[in-house]
C-alpha cells in the first residue's frame, strides 16, 4: 500500500517559544551587525566632508552619508521592534512557567490533603484525651509515692519552726564558733621550753682582766690546743 499511494510526510514539530525567541534574537544580531557597517562608513564620510572645500564633489559625498544614515535609522527600527518581540515572548514563558509551578503546587498540596485525611481517619480524639489524663494521674501517683518514701520518722508534728529558729539561735551565743585546739590535743602536747639567754658577744682576741697572759699568748692559745 505505501508503494501505491506512498507514505505522508511527516509532520515537522511545532515552533515552541523558546525557539521563537532563539530566531528573533538572531535576527537582531544581524542588525546591529549591519548597523556596526553603516556606522564605520558614515566615520569615512564624514573624515572626507571634513577635508573636503564647498562644491559639487561636498556635496555628492554629503548626500551619500545622509543615505547611509537613513539606513542606519530604519536598521535601528527594526532592531528595537525585535526586541520588543523577544521581550513579550520571554515574559510570556514566564507566565506559563508561573502557571506550571503553581498548578504543581495546587496538585501537591491535593495529594497532602488526601493523605492527611486518611491518616486521620485512624486517629481517635478521644484515645488522645484519656491517654493525657491517665499521664497525669500516673504523675501524681508518683509524686504521693515520692513524697511517702521521704518522710522522717520518730518526729513530733507539733514542732513550731520558729521555737526551732528561736533555740538555734540560743546555741551561737552559747557556743563560740571560733577554731580552738581539743582538750585532747592539750594534754598530749608538751610544755615549750622556755628561751636560753642569749650568749655574750665575746671577742676572741681581747684579754680578759687580771689575766697576766699577754695577747699574743692568748691569740697563740688556740693554736696549741688544736
Amino acid at each position: 500500500m505505501n508503494r501505491i499511494f506512498g507514505m505522508g510526510k511527516a509532520k515537522a514539530p511545532k515552533p515552541t517559544l523558546d525557539d521563537a525567541i532563539s530566531s528573533t534574537d538572531g535576527r537582531v544580531s544581524a542588525v546591529e551587525a549591519k548597523m556596526k557597517k553603516l556606522e564605520g562608513e558614515l566615520a569615512r564620510y564624514r573624515d572626507q566632508l571634513s577635508k573636503m572645500r564647498e562644491g559639487p564633489g561636498k556635496n555628492t559625498v554629503k548626500q551619500r552619508a545622509l543615505r547611509v544614515l537613513q539606513q542606519k535609522k530604519m536598521y535601528e527600527s527594526q532592531r528595537d521592534q525585535l526586541m520588543q518581540q523577544s521581550f513579550n515572548m520571554e515574559s510570556a514563558v514566564f507566565a506559563t512557567e508561573n502557571i506550571k509551578n503553581t498548578m504543581s503546587t495546587m496538585q501537591a498540596m491535593q495529594d497532602a490533603n488526601k493523605a492527611m485525611k486518611k491518616q486521620y481517619k485512624n486517629v481517635d480524639i478521644d484515645k488522645i484525651y484519656d491517654m493525657q489524663d491517665e499521664m497525669a494521674d500516673l504523675l501524681e501517683q508518683a509524686n504521693e509515692v515520692q513524697e511517702l518514701m521521704g518522710r522522717s520518722y520518730n518526729l513530733p508534728d507539733d514542732i513550731d519552726e520558729n521555737d526551732l529558729e528561736a533555740e538555734l539561735d540560743a546555741l551561737g551565743d552559747e557556743f563560740d564558733f571560733q577554731e580552738e585546739v581539743p582538750s585532747y590535743l592539750n594534754d598530749a602536747m608538751p610544755p615549750m621550753p622556755e628561751l636560753l639567754p642569749e650568749a655574750p658577744n665575746v671577742n676572741v682576741n681581747q684579754p680578759v682582766p687580771g689575766d697576766s697572759r699577754s695577747a699574743e699568748n692568748f691569740r697563740a692559745e688556740p693554736a696549741l690546743r688544736m
